[in-house]
């Protein structure tokens, strides 16, 4: 009788009142159904009606059939996008790892991490790492302690190491701090020699990759650091890097020819100086030369040696240079030209 006449309200556009005879007779399942097939909003107030309140002498069955009505219910408002609400109604239905796959969707920042502080469930921890690790976390100290925090607590060792890997590399590539990214990898490969896994020959691989990236970077951490106290030392150490095989992978190659150009011409040694732009040039051959190495002395390089600069127009107008064999275009030898006169 009721589903009959629930039928008629809903053929005659009537939602509401078919929505509140299902949920005033407790046909929740048939209500949620109505909402998902016509597009009907689930308020909170609405959500609230169609959970049933826990029992005092609740049987096992009974919570089982209780619990998947929630989730029902939050599938429901998951699909209108009520992330909050879903949120709410997996959690009730004890279902935390739902729960949070919810709230992530909302984006709400603090209720992801208050919500994974109070879970204290491993897989709800990774879950809000894993979050995290998608914000600007670099430029955010407490974001960077709440990914450490919650690998650790859902000892997720592979992938707290690859978050220490990731910190190391921003200290490469934004700040060209070789000693911090030293101690990044430290971390990295702390976390690593701790990590159990169905392929341990995997990890002991990654271990491997992890020591001898971290070797390269200590060396040209501690070349650099050498070098007021013992600038020939320094160079020679350098110069010895770029044989390694693998330094690019550990090291920005740039940083260790921007010092050996700085420093042969700061000596006045000006020809070796433009040799190693022109190798870097070979090495990376899109790359812009003031990336790495100070536009006055690229310039000073040149007029030195006098050969025309190459006026980049990318990069805020920064000087590039005009690299060993390259040609200069007849448009440009007659700006060169024009220029002199």
């Amino acid at each position: 009788m009721v589903g009959r006449m629930a039928g008629f309200l809903v053929s005659h556009e009537q939602m509401e009142k078919a929505l509140n005879l299902l949920v005033r007779t407790r046909r929740y399942g048939e209500a949620l159904d109505l909402c998902m097939d016509k597009h009907v909003t689930i308020t909170e107030e609405l959500a609230e009606r169609m959970t049933i309140p826990k029992g005092a002498n609740e049987s096992e069955d009974e919570a089982k059939k209780k619990n998947e009505l929630l989730e029902k219910l939050a599938e429901c408002c998951m699909a209108q996008g009520s992330y909050h609400l879903a949120t709410k109604k997996f959690t009730q239905a004890g279902n935390k790892t739902k729960a949070m796959k919810a709230l992530l969707k909302s984006g709400d920042t603090d209720k992801i991490v208050f919500f994974a502080g109070v879970s204290r469930q491993k897989d709800v921890y990774i879950l809000a790492g894993n979050y995290l690790q998608t914000l600007e976390w670099m430029k955010d100290p407490e974001i960077m302690k709440n990914i450490i925090s919650f690998y650790t607590k859902g000892k997720a060792m592979e992938l707290l190491a690859g978050f220490y890997d990731a910190c190391a590399q921003v200290e490469i590539d934004e700040y060209q701090n070789y000693q911090k990214a030293v101690g990044a990898l430290n971390e990295a490969l702390n976390c690593l020699s701790k990590a159990k896994g169905k392929n341990q020959a995997a990890i002991e691989a990654k271990i491997t990759f992890l020591k001898e990236r971290m070797a390269l970077v200590e060396k040209f951490a501690k070349a650099r650091s050498l070098y007021q106290e013992d600038p020939e030392e320094s160079v020679r150490q350098c110069s010895a890097l770029l044989d390694e095989h693998s330094l690019d992978a550990a090291v920005r190659v740039g940083d260790v020819y921007g010092l050996l150009i700085e420093h042969y011409s700061h000596v006045g040694n000006y020809q070796q100086a433009y040799a190693l732009m022109g190798e870097l040039h070979d090495r990376l051959p899109t790359i812009n030369l003031a990336f790495y190495v100070d536009a006055k002395t690229i310039e000073t390089i040149h007029k030195a040696l006098g050969i025309p600069l190459g006026r980049g127009v990318g990069g805020g107008g920064v000087v590039t240079h005009k690299l060993p064999g390259n040609e200069i275009e007849e448009e440009d030898a007659e700006e060169v030209d024009d220029e002199g006169a």
